[in-house]
């Protein structure tokens, strides 16, 4: 029997990934990665020749057994996002559960997770908060920011950049609905810029060069 080994990955900065996660990603007999060329430049950086397949949202469900086959045959598999750790608002989860309900050993590494830098760095509350990931689009999203408009929590959301720019996205909603200030955290390839609610968004759109924006709002008081 193998094992699966969820290996967080680097969120904008190359440096920002274990020695074990490296390890791992040399020994392993495969590695599940959400897009290939992406995680081709991890690898190619680090030296590391381990074979890539691509797992993601639109094949994970025709793959999950599969892999899970393969895992039971003995090979050690990881499974690897874009940036951050694997199931956090990216695939991981699906296969995870397969695995656990088939009786092959699963471990998540620690590491990298693209909120926690942003939550702690706001200087919001961070004793309690709550994830809640990639708002929907179009049906639902009022609603659900609604029904967090009495939340004391800290909250924690990702968006698109340019969903957020254009027409201000869920910022506009949220400043109508919670009246709290949103500090954004923007992930850059080596650095990351730092904007609060009121700096003028067209400055703000010129620094968003990121897959998604952290986005932390303080809970209603």
């Amino acid at each position: 029997m193998g094992k699966l080994y969820l290996i967080p990955t680097p969120v904008g900065n190359m440096e920002d990934i274990t020695l074990r996660a490296l390890r791992l990603l040399k020994e392993v007999d495969l590695v599940l990665a959400e897009d290939t060329r992406t995680s081709a430049k991890l690898l190619k950086h680090y030296e590391i020749t381990t074979p890539l397949l691509s797992h993601h949202k639109f094949n994970e469900h025709q793959q999950v057994d599969r892999i899970a086959e393969r895992l039971e045959r003995g090979e050690n598999i990881a499974l690897i996002s874009d940036a951050g750790t694997p199931g956090i608002s990216d695939p991981g989860f699906l296969l995870t559960r397969t695995c656990v309900e088939r009786g092959i050993a699963t471990e998540c590494l620690p590491g990298a997770t693209a909120f926690v830098p942003a939550l702690v760095n706001s200087g919001f509350p961070c004793d309690r908060f709550c994830f809640e990931g990639f708002l929907p689009q179009k049906k639902g999203r009022q609603k659900k920011l609604s029904a967090l408009a009495e939340e004391n929590r800290t909250m924690i959301f990702y968006e698109s950049p340019f969903r957020l720019v254009k027409g201000h996205g869920m910022v506009h909603l949220i400043q109508e609905i919670i009246q709290q200030l949103c500090f954004l955290f923007v992930a850059l390839f080596h650095n990351f810029q730092a904007a609060h609610f009121l700096q003028p968004f067209e400055d703000l759109a010129a620094h968003i060069d990121a897959v998604a924006v952290r986005c932390i709002v303080q809970g209603a008081c």
